[in-house]
């Protein structure tokens, strides 16, 4: 196995912290070599130097792509933090239904992963909304780095013991049998989500409208606490005054991140 010396890991962990946020830190060295090994021998390459080399002045994207779905864990699962989908359903979405303008309502799934997150949201509107649901603009925008996790996403399929935790009348609802293992979310739950591939660490965020609702879950925990604050401020500046951002359990805000207030274990309001 290609080894990877301090200076080499320096190099590549700089590109990656100062590209997409992420902070791999000294003890993530043999995970970076493990990960990248079978990238670097398929494509001959002979040291991390050369693999730096590769990524930086592929011009296709692909290599960074490579990289990125190498290196980030994206693990998730449905009803993950509960909590938070009960809030959601018992005290946003009935405070929402009676101050949003125009019927238009913008939930973001930051980080989305492989989908669960943005489904959850997606089958909660439908049975708040029910027969309503149709006078509403309400699709949720579900975002990740990753286009690995995105293809899983988009393609709805998943295996019976990963939707086992959810009701089991959202299962006879909004699933239906794919083959003997797996099943995939209706056209119409399907529909309700955006999927793309998107870069917290952009400069400005490009969206023309404000977000009422922003889930970021369990991403900030590979950020350093400079590169986190400024994802706050961004985030605070793409969201409606009144809107709800939440976080994961074993993230929290700093007491100096400006407007947000604290509601409640890793649920905060914009005011």
């Amino acid at each position: 196995m290609i080894s990877i010396t301090e200076k080499e890991f320096a190099q590549l962990s700089n590109y990656i912290k100062e590209n997409y946020g992420i902070n791999l830190r000294e003890e993530k060295k043999m995970l970076v070599i493990g990960r990248l090994h079978n990238v670097l021998a398929e494509h001959n390459i002979e040291d991390f130097s050369q693999y730096y080399q590769y990524v930086v002045s592929d011009k296709s994207g692909k290599a960074v792509s490579t990289l990125l779905n190498k290196i980030t864990t994206n693990h998730t699962y449905f009803m993950r933090e509960k909590t938070h989908f009960d809030y959601l359903k018992e005290k946003v979405l009935p405070y929402l239904i009676n101050s949003v303008r125009d019927k238009d309502l913008r939930i973001w799934s930051a980080g989305c992963s492989s989908g669960e997150e943005a489904y959850t949201i997606a089958m909660i509107l439908s049975e708040f909304f029910k027969q309503e649901k149709l006078w509403w603009d309400k699709k949720i925008l579900a975002t990740d780095i990753s286009e690995k996790v995105l293809s899983i996403a988009k393609n709805g399929i998943y295996h019976k013991e990963q939707i086992a935790p959810l009701p089991e009348m959202w299962k006879k609802i909004y699933l239906k049998k794919y083959d003997e293992e797996n099943f995939v979310f209706s056209e119409n739950i399907k529909n309700e989500i955006i999927y793309r591939k998107f870069n917290l660490m952009e400069d400005v965020f490009p969206f023309k409208k404000k977000f009422h609702v922003i889930f970021c879950r369990n991403v900030m925990i590979y950020f350093d606490n400079r590169t986190k604050n400024e994802l706050i401020r961004k985030f605070y500046n793409s969201m409606e005054y009144g809107g709800y951002l939440f976080i994961g359990h074993s993230e929290s805000l700093s007491g100096d991140t400006a407007g947000f207030k604290y509601i409640m274990p890793s649920v905060y309001r914009k005011e």
